[in-house]
């Protein structure tokens, strides 16, 4: 009798197999020279690749379960601004070569530990209370997002335009260039992240249900949901730091992974959202380098599929 499996198996059974492929065809199409050098090389860019692919896909999904609301991810509560505002304020205090110049891993300490702050400080206020509204979260974000935009254009109209041109480099996702000089750095992050988030993973689906049934249920509400918060900023970090500011990716795989596995446990929602977020980056960069050739940005085809999810969804709340 044929075993019959289930939908959330048979969604992962897939995704898996189309990973595996976008990693196969990412080494091996249009190889040319010795594997000694094209391994390696492309072995690098494809860790990269992975690293970033598995922190947006997991920070996404957790902040949305702690936060109990699908619309919501990191980027959009004003992350990539700030990213953007640490950069502006680089070039600006300390020149135009600091960029180049900073030892990367002092740099991308900074960057960790500033994100960590202020997530500490906003998420705190919004989600350790009383329980908060959407409207009043998505303009918290915004106004947030807004703040640290203007702080960075204020600072970016008196640089140099030659400066401002180095800058302005850092101000888009680029997957085509990667930074693998933290690449060990970043996996050491990324795999002590993850150990800490595997111990809590039983409290993933109860704080699912919301803060109320969450704390009923035996759940210590507010240590819980501080350490997941602090684990999303080290993976936002983690993933800016490799490739720039990516806005709405983390909300496009997260909901194609919650409406394929057609369930909300997060034992199958968060393979999924990694296995898609695998096959969007490796999958579509191994496109773009041997189909396009590099006449595409892949964040700006990113950013414009992510844009109408997030439109869908808000429309699609504000109908019921």
């Amino acid at each position: 009798m044929p075993v019959k499996l289930s939908r959330p198996v048979l969604a992962l059974i897939v995704l898996s197999l189309l990973a595996l492929v976008s990693l196969l065809c990412f080494m091996t199409l249009g190889a040319k020279g010795s594997w000694s050098f094209v391994l390696p090389f492309r072995g690098r860019k494809l860790l990269a690749l992975v690293l970033v692919a598995y922190a947006v896909a997991v920070s996404t999904v957790l902040f949305q379960t702690v936060t109990n609301n699908r619309i919501l991810t990191p980027s959009i509560m004003g992350f990539d601004a700030l990213y953007i505002l640490l950069q502006t304020a680089i070039v600006f205090f300390l020149g135009a070569g600091a960029l180049t110049t900073l030892n990367d891993q002092a740099q991308f300490g900074v960057e960790i530990v500033v994100m960590v702050v202020f997530s500490g400080l906003l998420f705190r206020w919004l989600f350790l209370g009383e329980e908060r509204s959407l409207h009043l979260l998505v303009l918290v974000g915004i106004v947030f997002g807004i703040l640290f935009r203007s702080l960075s254009q204020f600072m970016q109209r008196l640089l140099d335009p030659n400066a401002f041109n180095v800058l302005q480099d850092s101000f888009f996702a680029s997957f085509a260039t990667v930074d693998t000089t933290l690449l060990t750095t970043s996996t050491i992050i990324v795999i002590a992240v993850s150990l800490v988030a595997f111990r809590l993973g039983h409290t993933f689906d109860v704080l699912a249900l919301g803060r109320s049934q969450a704390i009923n249920l035996g759940v210590p509400y507010k240590r819980t949901v501080v350490t997941i918060l602090m684990l999303v900023s080290v993976l936002v970090a983690v993933s800016t730091a490799l490739v720039g500011p990516i806005t709405f990716f983390g909300l496009l795989v997260a909901s194609l992974a919650h409406g394929l596995v057609g369930t909300s446990r997060h034992k199958f929602v968060l393979p999924a959202a990694v296995l898609l977020s695998i096959i969007f980056l490796v999958g579509g960069q191994t496109v773009l380098e041997r189909v396009f050739a590099f006449d595409t940005a892949l964040s700006i085809i990113i950013e414009f599929l992510g844009g109408i999810v997030f439109i869908f969804l808000v429309l699609r709340r504000a109908a019921r």
